[in-house]
């Protein structure tokens, strides 16, 4: 064979290879980047629960410990806010908002100041913080943040077009926090875009799966609240569907609208200085969390998981349980400080439902489930996500009329009292802020543009 051809025919062989990986090379970083949100989001749990459990023990080890929360949790919030504004803007609050708002934007300077590997680890951290000071906050919302902005920065190293890695990092990083895959995806699409884009959904489908594989390889297969089979066999059970979906419902519109409504006066009260008022209202704010904490016996601090969990186990804690982390929780979420609300408006539904129960004389257990989603969807406003990621999470089949019935109610009741979703609602102002940033550059005038005129 002469050596000319040999030559070419390996030079034809050497372009295909590298035409092949031109190829390959985005499908490649986007199933890594997908893998890598269920490895930080597990351990981002991890270093969660290590910080409730250090709060907990701290304030438990001796005979004054109670009273530590009185410093330790307004000292938190302070450090919370201050690094926030300073070091991560755009990290505050949720996550979930910044996600939303960054899918409105186009250009890709206005999404990094909401999406970036730096606001993850920041978020990361500050959320820690936050446990580890007995905030009323959750992992949940701040990994829709994280998963999006590492889905974004693999996108871009990847050289793949940004829409679509939104959403697709935002539903793996839900069901990765909660191991809830069918939730993660109707959690996209409901949620975070509203509408049906067969090419993003595609993309939502393998992150959650590449990310829900990257998470059981790590922590095993589990239901976030243990598996029950509770369902509604009697009149006073379908009565308690009723009542948890109306009743939740009014009631997380309720911290919706207050919460609407209180962060645009925030807002303007904040200005013209900002970092002071800011760390102002954070320490009181954590303060009355830290008062609202003892006074509940410690049972208001954190994500509020194990009271969530034993309600639904039918265990009773106090009627005043529901509000007291209600409380907590919007004061958390006011303060401005990072955190999530999903795992806190469960533990709040579940109090809810189980008073409920107890003053009607149901099951204390079954109207826990059902007041747990008629608040949450009364929350979000995402009645689909809510009665999804409930029966994934309690691994309940028998009473999923009953959920989706009482997700409704919740839903349609808090559309007559707050039309405006808390999530779109709180995104808004990101965007307001991308928009004045990016007319503020556009008319700065040019380099050298005075001295050529």
């Amino acid at each position: 064979m002469p050596f000319s051809y040999r030559k070419s025919k390996m030079l034809r062989r050497s372009r295909v290879m590298r035409g092949s990986w031109r190829v390959w090379k985005p499908r490649v970083v986007f199933w890594i980047g997908a893998i890598a949100i269920g490895i930080v989001s597990v351990a981002f749990a991890w270093a969660a629960d290590a910080a409730q459990m250090l709060f907990k023990t701290a304030t438990s080890s001796g005979a004054y410990s109670f009273l530590l929360p009185l410093l330790l949790t307004p000292a938190g919030f302070v450090l919370c806010t201050w690094l926030a504004i300073t070091f991560f803007p755009n990290a505050q609050g949720s996550g979930i908002p910044q996600a939303i708002a960054a899918r409105h934007l186009r250009d890709e300077q206005s999404r990094s100041a909401l999406l970036s590997l730096k606001l993850a680890a920041g978020k990361i951290a500050l959320t820690v913080i936050g446990l580890f000071s007995g905030a009323s906050i959750g992992r949940e919302g701040p990994t829709v943040q994280v998963g999006a902005s590492i889905m974004l920065a693999a996108g871009r190293f990847g050289g793949m077009a940004q829409e679509g890695l939104i959403l697709a990092g935002s539903a793996a990083g839900i069901a990765a926090a909660f191991n809830t895959p069918l939730a993660g995806i109707v959690f996209a699409i409901e949620e975070m875009s509203r509408t049906y884009e067969s090419r993003a959904n595609g993309l939502v489908l393998t992150a959650v799966v590449l990310s829900g594989l990257a998470a059981l390889g790590l922590v095993g297969s589990y239901t976030y609240f243990g598996e029950n089979s509770l369902a509604v066999a009697t009149r006073l059970d379908w009565l308690m569907v009723v009542l948890c979906g109306v009743g939740g419902g009014a009631l997380g519109a309720s911290f919706s609208h207050g919460a609407l409504t209180l962060s645009r006066r925030i807002r303007r009260w904040a200005q013209p200085a900002p970092l002071k008022k800011m760390i102002m209202l954070a320490g009181g704010c954590g303060l009355a969390v830290a008062v609202i904490g003892i006074v509940s016996g410690g049972q208001t601090f954190g994500t509020g998981y194990d009271q969530a969990r034993s309600m639904l186990e039918g265990e009773m804690l106090s009627p005043l349980f529901f509000l007291e982390k209600l409380a907590s929780t919007f004061l958390s979420m006011i303060s401005g400080i990072p955190g999530g609300i999903f795992a806190p408006s469960l533990a709040v539904g579940v109090g809810f439902g189980g008073t409920l129960g107890t003053l009607f004389g149901a099951s204390v257990a079954l109207s826990a489930m059902l007041g747990m989603a008629g608040y949450f969807a009364g929350v979000v406003q995402a009645p689909m996500t809510a009665f999804v990621i409930i029966i994934e999470m309690t691994g309940n089949h028998e009473a999923v009329i009953p959920i989706m019935a009482a997700s409704m109610l919740g839903y349609i009741t808090s559309r007559m009292i707050a039309p405006v979703p808390l999530y779109h609602g709180l995104s808004r102002p990101f965007i307001a802020q991308a928009i004045r940033a990016r007319r503020g550059a556009d008319d700065r005038p040019q380099t050298g543009e005075s001295s050529t005129r």
